[in-house]
């Protein structure tokens, strides 16, 4: 029994005509009525009964043709579907989320895409910190990750933004009357600060630019994640250098100022893994293009 044989089947039981059916099927009728025979033949059953004057189904045939149809509809449908995937308009993509400037990207994103593939599930994996992320990529755990550079050299990756470190302090802190702190001017201050075996970039280059004018931090509390770094700072634990969109935070007790002296930018990138051919990850890049435009 052949997907073509249940089409010429269904196409004569609802026309209940061979020239019609042949007609609506782009055929020529004697191949039409060979393919029924030889379903009848499969089946063991008529499911036609054929005068000079009309065709009409059999109580075999109408019972047949109902089971007909669900095969032909799931036949189709699994059709569209593998045609859907093929094009990128169907399946999965695993999307890792780092740190509190991903929500600032990710409205945008997420929309349009969602508005352009409907059909493919975006599942969002919030992750803490970018040695994570990085890790996940390479062993195929998600499939893109929106994360702070640097990007090793196995991975493709795309900068979507040059944001600055700030300064947070406890707002009754010397330096918080001021509109900018310089850098060295916290050589002496308690740090609070992400832990280092938890492989947060952002650290990494907040600890470089310190030690670019001079000093180390004085790690004296450490959290793992940005929400409880501010809290600390909150409580007067010591200060911190975090990227500008922490500020959306909104602690109270707590003020950001920007820093002067180094090079205190954190690039946020979007990286997948080189040479992924799925199509879903190419229309989810294609969106990442025309949404999130790469710095000037």
């Amino acid at each position: 029994m052949e997907l073509r044989h249940l089409r010429a089947f269904a196409a004569v039981a609802e026309e209940l005509h061979f020239g019609r059916a042949a007609a609506r099927l782009h055929m020529a009728q004697p191949p039409l009525s060979q393919q029924i025979k030889t379903l009848e033949r499969d089946l063991g059953v008529l499911l036609l009964e054929r005068t000079t004057r009309q065709v009409r189904l059999t109580n075999a045939g109408a019972v047949f043709l109902e089971h007909a149809r669900r095969v032909l509809a799931e036949a189709d449908r699994a059709r569209e579907s593998v045609l859907l995937t093929e094009q990128g308009e169907r399946g999965e993509i695993r999307v890792g989320l780092t740190g509190v400037t991903t929500w600032r990207l990710l409205p945008r994103l997420t929309r349009a895409y969602r508005e352009r593939y409907p059909l493919v599930r975006l599942e969002l994996n919030p992750t803490v910190f970018t040695g994570a992320q990085l890790n996940a990529l390479l062993d195929g755990g998600i499939d893109v990750g929106i994360l702070r550079a640097p990007v090793p050299p196995l991975l493709a990756s795309r900068t979507l933004l040059d944001e600055e470190l700030v300064a947070v302090l406890p707002d009754d802190h010397p330096l918080a009357t001021r509109p900018s702190v310089p850098l060295g001017e916290l050589a002496g201050e308690n740090f609070v600060s992400y832990p280092p075996r938890q492989g947060s970039s952002l650290r990494d280059r907040a600890f470089s630019a310190c030690s670019a004018v001079g000093f180390w931090p004085r790690v004296v509390q450490e959290a793992a994640d940005t929400y409880t770094v501010v809290a600390l700072v909150g409580a007067a634990v010591g200060v911190a250098l975090l990227p500008a969109s922490a500020e959306r935070l909104q602690f109270e007790g707590v003020v950001f100022r920007p820093v002067t002296g180094a090079d205190v930018r954190v690039p946020v990138a979007l990286a997948w893994r080189e040479g992924d051919p799925s199509p879903v990850l190419a229309g989810f890049l294609a969106i990442a293009e025309e949404v999130l435009p790469s710095p000037r």
